[in-house]
């Protein structure tokens, strides 16, 4: 198990959000913590630390007035980090290029995935033809319903007809080289993590894996690494010391580093 770190941005700025309160109209959200510190600090904070395979998030819409700020406030952290960092939010197989060239490792992907409210395959063959799969992350963020845990697009404001499941995972692995799942109920709540949702990932072994949503603790992440079979990589947003939370990055960098 590794530890992901995340930088998430929203109307130009670093902050934690509560997932499930993000709002484009009036570019709303309940705000856990609003960072005074630049996105390049956090970036150079996780190379420093040899951290790889983080994510930096853009959670304004493409089109909404404070999109280039937040997409600007991006491109600082690439640059400061180099092929160091993945990155999400609007992204399609025509700007997918743009984000690579100016740094990122990966590019993060989800409502682009869908031809209404269900996955796409052309789609996702344009993608890999435009940046290739080895550079192609899908976020399946999702909730959890009476039919299992529901895909969620447009920063997780639209329900589709779309479940994760092992199965999915393995036909979808041919068109990405990770995955990206956040608990879209427990994201920004620091309240445990979606244990039934992290179990069935630990069965999956295809992909890398990241979680995240909900993780408030040292003992949260042991479960995630036992219930995850040592195979599920974490993301701690704000419960994290750095995003003004109790858990201290350190202490979180030396259990991932010593149980990897």
């Amino acid at each position: 198990m590794e530890f992901r770190p995340c930088i998430d941005i929203h109307n130009g700025k670093v902050k934690q959000i509560v997932g499930s309160s993000l709002k484009d109209e009036g570019n709303q959200a309940q705000e856990n913590f609003v960072s005074e510190k630049d996105s390049a600090f956090y970036a150079n904070l996780y190379r420093e630390n040899g951290l790889k395979g983080g994510h930096i998030i853009l959670l304004n819409k493409v089109g909404s007035e404070y999109y280039e700020a937040t997409k600007n406030t991006a491109f600082e952290a690439l640059k400061a980090y180099p092929g160091g960092m993945q990155v999400g939010g609007g992204i399609h197989d025509g700007n997918a290029g743009e984000f690579l060239d100016a740094g990122a490792s990966h590019v993060i992907v989800t409502s682009y995935l869908f031809e209404g409210d269900i996955l796409s395959r052309e789609k996702m063959e344009r993608l890999c033809k435009a940046v290739s799969r080895e550079h192609v992350v899908f976020d399946l963020s999702c909730k959890k319903t009476a039919n299992g845990y529901q895909i969620m697009t447009n920063r997780w404001q639209t329900a589709t007809a779309e479940y994760v499941t092992v199965d999915l995972l393995k036909e979808l692995e041919q068109y990405c080289d990770e995955f990206l799942i956040h608990a879209v109920d427990v994201e920004g709540k620091s309240e445990g993590i979606e244990q039934e949702l992290v179990a069935m990932l630990g069965t999956y072994e295809g992909n890398a894996v990241t979680y995240a949503g909900g993780i408030h603790s040292m003992e949260d992440l042991a479960i995630l690494k036992e219930l995850g079979n040592d195979r599920v990589h974490a993301t701690i947003g704000s419960a994290l010391d750095l995003f003004g939370g109790y858990l201290s990055f350190n202490d979180i960098v030396k259990f991932c580093n010593f149980n990897s």
